[in-house]
């Protein structure tokens, strides 16, 4: 029987150094490579050229590079560039560059479909097959960076955690790409310019708070009132706003970091002077920033953008208390790359 061979991007640098040890190599020989499926991003054994063909062909024999590939790419009338990413089982994520004028910043996924039901999200929609490995979120990461230089002539300036899937229901994972994402090993990115967004899962945000994390936090919130976020966000009955602020005030106590809540205003359902005092009552406890951001509807019409008067209410009763406000215009809407609207669609 054919023994599967091993992931060798699943050991570390010390792992790997063992392993030529046991070979009767020597052991600096496990740097070399490493340096090679991190910081060069090889593909393939056949692509490190300082090794022997003879070490080459018998790290083929042990392992693999389970190296993700960008299956089809497809660029925006505004620019953004949505990939198609095909992980070695043949299960496709999206991942999203999204330009500016002053920065270039990558949306990248976590969970193969996604855990929760937020009822206006198409990647909702998607059974959760599985999380995605460290190395896969990083290949996403790495390939973006890659479209960066060669469409926008710049590397790579920002990463957002807002892709297919729920971060923090994928913890470890994440937190070991976001550590190799920044290792000077790896891409070498400072972890300021990184953003993990959850809907909301307490126990995790304590998590971080107590790993003490350097990357930001942002919330999709949606709405400050329980049984209007249970009737969008259903999984708001089992981690209730009280849970989430309490995990928040806890993650301002240890990181002193502003809090950044998503919030999208929907006709009918959170656009009313009450949702807005409800949300300013809920920031209140800690500097936060919110980002109101525009609908991008999926298909069926239940979920409308609220009206520019009432996105402007929220705007300026938001800026009287005190709290920064942004509104955010979507990019990529015409190639179903728009924020909540990743789903595999070809």
């Amino acid at each position: 029987m054919e023994t599967k061979k091993k992931d060798i991007r699943a050991l570390t640098k010390e792992q790997l150094r063992d392993f030529f040890v046991s070979q009767g190599d020597k052991a600096f020989r496990g740097n070399q490579v490493y340096e090679w499926l991190w910081q060069k991003s090889a593909h393939s054994f056949d692509a490190m050229t300082n090794i022997s063909k003879e070490t080459r062909q018998m790290l083929e024999d042990h392992f693999v590079i389970n190296h993700i590939r960008v299956d089809q790419m497809q660029r925006s009338s505004d620019g953004t560039i949505k990939n198609a990413v095909r992980l070695h089982d043949g299960l496709v994520v999206e991942s999203v560059l999204i330009p500016t004028q002053t920065r270039t910043t990558a949306c990248v996924s976590s969970q193969v479909g996604c855990s929760l039901d937020c009822r206006f999200c198409a990647t909702a929609r998607l059974k959760r097959m599985r999380n995605l490995n460290p190395d896969e979120i990083y290949d996403q990461v790495v390939a973006i960076d890659n479209e960066s230089r060669l469409y926008f002539d710049r590397p790579l300036s920002n990463i957002v955690f807002m892709g297919m899937g729920e971060p923090l229901m994928n913890y470890n994972n994440v937190l070991k790409a976001i550590e190799k994402i920044t290792s000077p090993e790896g891409l070498g990115m400072s972890p300021k310019r990184i953003v993990v967004s959850t809907s909301g899962v307490p126990k995790m945000i304590k998590k971080m708070a107590d790993e003490e994390v350097k990357f930001s936090l942002a919330v999709s919130l949606h709405s400050a009132i329980d049984e209007v976020r249970t009737s969008i966000m259903p999984f708001n009955a089992t981690f209730p706003l009280k849970d989430l602020r309490e995990a928040l005030e806890y993650w301002y106590q240890k990181t002193k970091n502003r809090i950044t809540y998503e919030y999208v205003v929907w006709k009918g359902i959170n656009d009313t002077q009450e949702a807005v005092d409800a949300l300013v009552k809920f920031c209140r406890f800690a500097p936060s920033k919110v980002n109101l951001i525009e609908y991008n509807p999926i298909d069926d019409g239940e979920f409308q953008q609220a009206s520019e008067a009432a996105v402007e209410m929220y705007k300026k009763t938001l800026e009287r208390n005190g709290i920064t406000v942004t509104v955010r215009r979507s990019r990529g809407k015409d190639i179903d790359a728009a924020c909540g609207q990743l789903a595999n669609k070809q």
